[in-house]
């Protein structure tokens, strides 16, 4: 790892920079694709599913066979490890669930705000090195819970055409409506667009390579809403005296092996924490398949000596990490400091792949610094909110000098007219009695 101590704030940019992508120079491949798609539908998908996937395919949605096929190929034991994840984060994304009713504003003005699920949403699974079964779980569970009439999911298949079974057993379990074997930019685009077989959707989740990313912040523009602008995965640590070297070499070789552009950073209270969990790091290194991968990204990550605390702190909400653990003894005291971060995990025994799968928060969260202005992934993301307002005519007597007033100093004098009309049927007819419903 680089090494830094107490960096001053002026360089805290240059050492915390993460990876960049270059998004503009995929555009053209993958407007290509999104357009091929938009105009050939189902046959453009599968063309491109035997281009990049190696595959072909001739029905793309999975049908209830290949399901219950799959279910069968799935241990027990991992069953019950995905049903006991499925639990915990259903019980806490139910306290997501908005409540409330109507307010007066004044006397006679009642407003309130209803949430309504979005219709149509489609979900976008990763399906190559690492099949994220549990991200099934992250962005079906909510969407179930929020009341979406339809909820679609796109993979890529292996070069059988197959869905990994733990894939197909977790969306089955969440609710997921229909599942189709397609990954890649053209599954973004046959969700955006529809076809014949794979329908529209209104809103698209999920993470993926920097296509699919691209892909998706170019759909926005026509009209195509997406959850989060995704980049590489990121974990920083904070860590005092009191943290177990072992444990946070653990966490950070734990988002190093995600891929080449994920990023880590340690920021620890001494010079010797640092060299302890360096020498863990090694160690460790060779216990995992995806070595490589870990060691490429710990080699170019951060470990930034900070002596000052509150001065550790305002570094982290700087940088505003996707994840962030507290890996001290004081975790709960620090927790009150953070401003900026996706997901927190306090003290020794909370390791970021608790959240990842099975304690019950999201793990689709904002990376690249969004932290700063979003919140990761809940049943909020699933619904839109409307307001309402009903006005009797004593509560429109009262406002409706303020409304006037205002509309007519912005020039509307329709608007203002809006009100008049009403006011003066009320004057010259106050025996009108209010209409019911």
């Amino acid at each position: 790892m680089k090494h830094f101590a107490n960096p001053d704030q002026k360089d805290w940019s240059s050492i915390l920079r993460r990876p960049s992508l270059e998004a503009a120079s995929l555009e053209p491949v993958v407007l290509n694709i999104l357009k091929e798609v938009k105009e050939g539908g189902d046959d453009a998908v599968k063309r491109f599913s035997a281009m990049f996937d190696k595959c072909s395919i001739d029905l793309l949605e999975v049908s209830a066979i290949e399901i219950e096929e799959a279910s069968s190929q799935v241990s027990e034991e991992l069953k019950g490890a995905i049903q006991q994840a499925a639990k915990n984060i259903s019980s806490f994304h139910k306290k997501q669930i908005p409540v409330g009713g109507p307010m007066e504003t004044m006397p006679g003005i009642h407003c309130w705000r209803r949430s309504v699920a979005i219709e149509k949403v489609g979900l976008y699974i990763p399906g190559g090195t690492a099949p994220l079964f549990s991200t099934i779980l992250m962005l079906a569970i909510p969407a179930t819970l929020a009341g979406c009439r339809e909820i679609i999911l796109c993979s890529p298949p292996s070069t059988e055409g197959k869905l990994h079974p733990a894939i197909l057993y977790a969306a089955k379990l969440a609710g997921v409506s229909k599942i189709f074997k397609v990954g890649g930019v053209q599954a973004i685009a046959a969700m955006s667009y529809g076809t014949s077989s794979i329908p529209q959707v209104f809103k698209i989740f999920g993470p993926g390579n920097q296509y699919v990313t691209c892909a998706k912040q170019l759909v926005q523009k026509d009209g195509v809403a997406i959850d989060l602008p995704a980049g590489p995965s990121e974990l920083a640590v904070y860590a005092d005296e009191s943290a177990h070297p072992e444990f946070v070499a653990a966490d950070l070789l734990s988002q190093a092996e995600h891929g080449i552009d994920s990023q880590v950073l340690l920021v620890a209270a001494t010079r010797q924490l640092i060299e302890e969990v360096e020498k863990e790091i090694e160690k460790q290194l060779i216990q995992i398949p995806r070595k490589q991968i870990a060691k490429t990204v710990t080699d170019r990550s951060a470990a930034i000596q900070m002596n000052n605390v509150d001065k550790a702190m305002e570094l982290l909400n700087f940088y505003a990490p996707e994840h962030l653990i507290l890996s001290c003894d004081e975790s709960e005291d620090l927790a009150s400091k953070v401003v900026n971060a996706g997901s927190v995990f306090l003290g020794h025994y909370a390791p970021e792949s608790a959240g990842d799968y099975a304690s019950g928060t999201n793990h689709v969260l904002p990376t690249n610094g969004h932290a700063r202005v979003l919140a990761g992934i809940s049943v909020e993301s699933f619904v839109k909110k409307i307001s309402f307002q009903k006005l009797s005519r004593k509560g429109l007597s009262r406002i409706g000098q303020t409304v006037k007033l205002m509309a007519e100093a912005e020039g509307l004098h329709a608007h203002a007219q809006a009100v008049e009309v009403r006011l003066k049927g009320y004057v010259a007819a106050p025996e009108f009695v209010e209409r019911k419903k």
